[in-house]
């Protein structure tokens, strides 16, 4: 019988030079891509097209907080997928008044919008706050040097960096900068348009670098006294990286006066869908109602399917205990991190954060001999000798580099990290 429909062409070859050929000649070329190309994942660990075996500390920057292919979130696709993939949000459903319900229940009194990413979660936050002050002719966010927001035209004009603006201009008009952690930089910072003060917990892109308490309890004070938001993305920082729902949480253990913190908004994304995309903003009870009918919308967000996997992320965080692994291992991360900055400190001059959101920062790249000659800044040459010795890490501007593993972390799997990362070190002062 003859085809009516010609026979489709064969699947392109498994392999690196094929993939990145199909990227060149038809993905707009935002992104700088380091030459890896991977077919499967289970839990930590990663296969490239080669079928080399990777041991991933990124996590997807923050999002694969169960790892790869986790069968917890393999069989809630399939089981939700089955029933209710997406209804408009002219309608209700039970998944998404579910899952607000825990994000409620997490952080405190309060409603939640679900939206499809960080950059559209931190929108909403800059939309609930230039309605918060609309009727006095408030609409200024201050926001920190470093941070990071997104990449939307409002999210680039709130990063408190200037490499991301460049080619954009004019910035949206709203946003001005201060130095992190500085309280009384803050203070001297407001003017009669100020509505709303926005930071991260743990600054990511900027370095992973922690609020510290007095800060955190400084600026809720002061944003009371003033009549401000205080507003906080913990689309990076949340969703128990740091060994609690949320890194304030984490960060104002045991301090006193914490007990009567409480932020006026929060941004999520990333780990909250554990690698289905969904994003979402927490409102504090007083203002939960500021953003009424017609005021904010998105087609995809809270769908069923997105709700359904959200839920079961928190769900299997819960049953594993991954809060405390985060903790723990985290810590013990961090110690074994520190005793590499001690042994080799002509190559690790700092170690930061807190959890499973870590940082190591390293020496100017011209007195360590193995990356004095490259082109690269020095986050970058690290990160690539770490997938030349299989384990993937993410740089965090020139000098600092991520570790945003899986919360699901092993023990053996951070000894693996943990001793790679020794022998790179070790080597980049041989060379």
């Amino acid at each position: 019988m003859k085809d009516i429909v010609p026979a489709p062409p064969p699947v392109v070859r498994n392999d690196f030079a094929n993939v990145q050929a199909l990227f060149q000649r038809y993905v707009v070329p935002s992104y700088g891509r380091f030459d890896l190309a991977f077919v499967r994942g289970a839990g930590s660990e990663l296969w490239d097209v080669h079928g080399r075996r990777y041991l991933d500390l990124g996590g997807g920057i923050a999002v694969n907080c169960l790892g790869h292919a986790s069968p917890d979130l393999t069989a809630a696709l399939i089981e939700q997928s089955r029933q209710l993939l997406h209804i408009s949000n002219l309608y209700y459903h039970e998944p998404q008044g579910r899952l607000a319900q825990a994000l409620v229940r997490r952080i405190g009194p309060g409603k939640v919008f679900f939206a499809n990413s960080g950059g559209e979660a931190n929108e909403g936050l800059y939309k609930l706050a230039r309605r918060f002050g609309h009727d006095e002719g408030r609409f200024e966010i201050l926001t920190a040097f470093n941070s990071f927001h997104g990449r939307t035209l409002a999210g680039i004009a709130a990063t408190g960096q200037d490499k991301v603006k460049h080619g954009f201009e004019p910035m949206v008009p709203g946003f001005r900068h201060v130095p992190y952690n500085d309280l009384a930089a803050v203070r001297a910072a407001l003017s009669p348009a100020t509505v709303a003060v926005l930071i991260e917990g743990v600054q990511g892109e900027g370095g992973i670098t922690p609020a510290t308490p007095e800060y955190l309890l400084g600026l809720r004070a002061l944003c009371d006294e003033k009549k401000l938001l205080l507003l906080m993305d913990g689309v990076q920082c949340g969703h128990f990286r740091t060994g609690r729902f949320q890194s304030f949480q984490r960060l104002l253990e045991g301090v006193p006066g914490s007990e009567r913190f409480l932020p006026d908004g929060v941004s999520m994304a990333k780990s909250l869908g554990g690698g289905f995309p969904i994003g979402a903003f927490w409102v504090r009870e007083p203002h939960a109602d500021l953003l009424g009918p017609g005021m904010h919308a998105t087609t995809y967000g809270g769908t069923p399917l997105a709700c359904t996997v959200a839920l079961k992320v928190l769900e299997v965080i819960e049953r594993d205990g991954l809060e405390a692994n985060a903790r723990n291992l985290g810590a013990w991360l961090k110690a074994g991190l520190e005793q590499l900055a001690a042994e080799f400190p002509q190559v690790i001059v700092n170690v930061r954060g807190l959890g499973l959101m870590l940082g190591f920062e390293l020496a100017p790249k011209e007195r360590v001999p193995g990356l004095a000659g490259g082109a690269k800044p020095a986050a970058a040459q690290f990160v690539d000798l770490l997938h030349a010795a299989g384990v993937l890490t993410v740089p965090a501007g020139p000098q600092v580099v991520r570790l945003l593993p899986a919360l699901n972390l092993t023990q053996a799997h951070a000894e693996e990290g943990l001793a790679t990362i020794r022998s790179v070190a070790a080597s980049v002062l041989r060379s």
